[in-house]
């Protein structure tokens, strides 16, 4: 990670608009109507709603989606108690970790004040104001007391994350950590350096997950933490050890575990010698660690490390915890957030850490590989499986111990929720992801020893969108399927040497091309390789349906296709088509990938192959055939042929709405395309067709680069079996994407 220097941080927060944050409304303010909905007159019957019914004010305001991050400066990072002031960047940094990671609404609130009481009695006067509050930044040992006071007498979730964030990251990485190890959490003996908040939250969550008391050895500034002191306060009176050691270093002589919140500096080498076999050193202080990361792995090979930094493996990261937490708690309308929420989250991430990790996230880190291990013990920030996997756990946890006002009861529509937070493209996959695994087809991989292709496989399998069958050679895959968990009996492996029907098929594809001048020992050479052999797969009725081009030139995957499955009957041409998602819209462009000036006829094919594939996802195709010219506004031959297109389609498809030729921005927006009365488009168009490839090629990476749009794609249409190209370089949720299309495709072929 490139350093931060002063200059980049001020002009960072300088830049206009200052801060990190700011209100938008949700809901139009454009007219006189939208005014009087979101003010007076009609706001009114949104109060006396909530005057009668408490409980609406979820319903008709934003306060369930709404946290209140409060501190009072006295205790902002490593920089102790600067006021609360100072201390806003911070608050205003966690709300956009809230709203970035989970989509949580958030106020931050800095409280002038250092007196305890004041600042309960200011919080508990806010509760009509939010779903929930994160408690931030507050010195130990009053932080414990507010809490718990806020807790007990305010109906919402509190949650002091400098207590219970640390703790729960930890906390995962520690049972990953100690399986890597090969030790029991019940047998381990742990030493802490660090008294705070921080300490004791960690304390209190390791002891519900199986820590022995007895077995926890706490240190201050002033050494251990034992029963012979009399300077202590309540919280290490409960944690003083009946032990000899009285320094750090002591202390750490045999330990199993060791749990930094403290200070740089104060572990050196040989203190980490002097503990158990594969330590565990977790050096969290921020910015800089108790113990460096090259003078920990340094004294020992075999120490499991993490630290609170970002530059190194295994960052305890808290963003990993709190946006998902209260996400789960608001979803369900949370009075508290209990121990058996903590621990659900725990659990989450400690499980979601041993799965494979998405090509995004590794892009995101500039990394090849992130495997579960000692560099690798819990998920990244930037994984979007966290909100996947966090929110549910901590909900049916709310539910599981009765906090929940509003439990869930629909699951999948819940975790469908969730995947629109990450992705409008997730969101709009479901309906073939929903008929995929209904009747899971054989998708056979050419390139099924390419490692992005075993990754999929594993998906798909988990997923049971489809059965894929892999082209590969059983020794050059074993190792990464064992690596992958994905078992020879979930998938098919199909060796082209001594395959039992390869000279049925090198016949076959004798027949289909010996007019083309390919003889029978050409046919031969040809399904030697991967394409032509998968190809033939699906010809001959040993698979369902194709997927290749993860590692290959577009050409190389379509021409075998075409030369052995070739276009469906009526076809004259294939076409590929991309979804765009642009915001709240989706899109389908054609063609973008195969015909570079097709013809009146051909863009009329196009078209209505464009339309039936759009309405596979449940929607109604509005098709506008594009063009420089609107209603024949100019005659040039180019929006002619587009025009004719234009009466192909009226007069051979009179159920389909489109119409043209017209300008892109005639096609997508309503209040220009309103200039056109006859038009036969009843709104804004969601199939554009491009006149010809160059414009639909540069129009579709125009929007997904600059407009932020997401891409499924490219689709190739009018095959006539299913056979789909990836693009190279593609991600591995790309391909499963392609998966649920091509066995949607398979599905409606057999029907």
């Amino acid at each position: 990670m490139p350093k931060i220097s002063r200059e980049d941080a001020l002009e960072y927060h300088s830049r206009e608009p200052e801060g990190k944050i700011r209100v938008v409304p949700s809901k139009p303010t454009a007219t006189q109507r939208d005014l009087s909905l979101a003010y007076t007159p009609g706001v009114a019957h949104a109060c006396r709603a909530i005057e009668q019914e408490p409980l609406d004010a979820y319903r008709y305001t934003a306060r369930g989606n709404l946290v209140a991050v409060i501190s009072n400066g006295t205790a902002v990072l490593g920089l102790g108690d600067i006021g609360a002031l100072a201390g806003k960047p911070v608050m205003e940094g966690k709300a956009v970790l809230f709203k970035r990671f989970a989509d949580v609404d958030v106020f931050d609130l800095e409280v002038d004040t250092r007196d305890p009481e004041e600042l309960i009695r200011v919080v508990k006067l806010l509760e009509p104001t939010f779903g929930g509050i994160n408690l931030e930044d507050i010195k130990a040992p009053e932080c414990f007391e507010i809490e718990q006071r806020l807790k007990a007498e305010m109906k919402i979730p509190v949650f002091h994350d400098d207590q219970h964030g640390t703790a729960i990251i930890s906390g995962a990485a520690l049972l990953n950590a100690l399986e890597i190890a090969g030790k029991e959490i019940g047998d381990v003996r742990l030493v802490f350096s660090g008294a705070g908040a921080a300490a004791f939250g960690c304390l209190h969550l390791y002891l519900q997950l199986g820590l022995r008391r007895e077995n926890v050895v706490l240190c201050d500034s002033k050494g251990v933490v034992h029963t012979g002191r009399s300077d202590l306060s309540e919280q290490k009176r409960d944690f003083a050890a009946d032990t000899d050691a009285r320094t750090l270093a002591e202390a750490l002589a045999g330990a199993d575990v060791f749990v930094g919140l403290s200070a740089a500096g104060v572990v050196d080498a040989d203190m980490v010698r002097s503990m158990a076999d594969d330590p565990i050193v977790f050096a969290m202080a921020n910015p800089d660690p108790e113990i460096g990361w090259e003078e920990a792995t340094g004294a020992r090979p075999d120490v499991i490390m993490a630290t609170g930094r970002s530059d190194y493996p295994n960052q305890v990261n808290n963003v990993l915890g709190f946006p998902f937490i209260f996400r789960g708690a608001l979803d369900v309308r949370a009075t508290d957030i209990d121990d058996g929420m903590k621990l659900a989250a725990v659990r989450a991430l400690a499980e979601l850490a041993r799965e494979d990790v998405p090509d995004a996230v590794l892009k995101a880190y500039g990394v090849d590989s992130l495997r579960f291990g000692r560099e690798y013990l819990i998920p990244t920030p930037f994984d979007h499986r966290v909100l996947l996997r966090v929110p549910p756990a901590v909900a049916r946890a709310a539910m599981e111990s009765g906090v929940a006002q509003q439990p869930i009861d629909d699951w999948a529509a819940y975790e469908r929720r969730l995947e629109t937070i990450v992705s409008r493209r997730l969101e709009v996959m479901h309906p073939l992801i929903d008929r995929a695994r209904r009747d899971p087809q054989r998708i056979v991989f050419p390139e099924g020893e390419h490692e992005k292709i075993l990754r999929a496989a594993k998906v798909v399998v988990d997923r049971g969108l489809a059965h894929p069958v892999l082209i590969a050679r059983r020794d050059r895959v074993a190792a990464k399927m064992a690596e992958l968990d994905l078992a020879e009996e979930d998938v098919t492996l199909v060796e082209i040497d001594g395959a039992p029907r390869f000279e049925e098929y090198a016949e076959r594809l004798h027949e289909l091309r010996r007019r083309d001048g390919l003889t029978l020992e050409d046919a031969r050479e040809r399904m030697r390789t991967i394409n032509y052999f998968g190809a033939m797969m699906v010809e001959m009725g040993d698979a369902d349906g194709l997927i290749s081009g993860v590692s290959q030139n577009y050409p190389q995957t379509i021409r075998p296709a075409l030369h052995v499955v070739g276009t469906r009957p009526g076809v004259t041409r294939v076409s590929g088509c991309y979804i765009l998602i642009v915001g709240e819209r989706v899109l389908f462009l054609a063609d973008t990938t195969v015909n570079i000036d097709p013809s009146a006829e051909e863009l009329a094919e196009i078209a209505h192959l464009t339309a039936e594939f759009a309405a596979s996802f449940d929607l109604v195709p509005r098709v506008a055939m594009l063009s420089f010219s609107d209603f024949g506004s100019n005659k040039h031959p180019a929006a002619r042929k587009v025009r004719r297109a234009v009466e192909i389609l009226h007069r051979e498809h009179p159920e389909l709405e489109v119409d043209g030729e017209m300008q892109a921005d005639t096609a997508v927006e309503a209040s220009q395309l309103a200039d056109y009365p006859f038009s036969r488009l009843q709104g804004p168009a969601n199939v554009l067709v491009f006149p010809e490839l160059q414009s639909a090629n540069v129009a579709y990476k125009l929007l997904w680069r600059l407009a932020g749009a997401e891409a499924i794609g490219p689709v190739l249409l009018g095959m006539a079996k299913p056979v789909h190209l990836l693009q190279r370089g593609v991600d591995v949720m790309d391909v499963v994407n392609m998966v649920a299309i091509c066995a949607v495709d398979a599905q409606e072929g057999k029907g």
